[in-house]
């Protein structure tokens, strides 16, 4: 398999891409470029769709990922992408969407295993009183994109 990486500088930091020649495979907040590669269509697309995130005029992604982890991990996965633009959920509500209600730690254990942040949206989740929880990205990054998607909601209200 070969492996393709490019960047794209977001409001909130360096972003990595990281794909191979059909799929999206990770994205990640990093301090610097490390390396870049020639751009496949899914890198290139995937690039446009954060773009269009970040100026506001995307609510769903529309990528083809690998999801590499246990099939637990992807059942909350699958749940995270299920959770609406600017809507935020608890980890025990991911638990129960996946038939699995007293599954939260390991819900959060999963969120925490998301290589492909922002697209499948773990930043969506939240501790059962409200309270921003553990981001990859760190919290500041977390709280700007819940407030981001706050902000463009009506976006996703017309685009139904």
């Amino acid at each position: 398999m070969s492996k393709f990486i490019g960047y794209y500088e977001s409001p909130i930091g360096l972003i990595e891409i990281i794909t191979d020649e059909h799929f999206l495979r990770e994205l990640w907040f990093v301090d610097k470029i490390q390396e870049t590669t020639v751009q496949p269509e899914i890198l290139k697309k995937t690039l446009i769709q954060l773009d269009e995130y970040f100026k506001g005029e995307r609510v769903k992604f529309e990528l083809d990922c690998v999801l590499e982890g246990t099939e637990f991990q992807k059942s909350v996965w699958n749940a995270l992408s299920e959770i609406p633009y600017g809507s935020l959920v608890s980890y025990k509500d991911v638990a129960d969407s996946i038939n699995n209600p007293k599954a939260c730690r390991a819900v959060g254990n999963a969120n925490n295993k998301n290589k492909i942040g922002i697209v499948i949206p773990c930043h969506r989740v939240i501790g059962a009183n409200q309270s921003l929880t553990g981001y990859v990205g760190g919290l500041d990054r977390k709280q700007w994109l819940i407030d981001h998607e706050r902000k463009h909601k009506k976006i996703a209200l017309r685009q139904k």
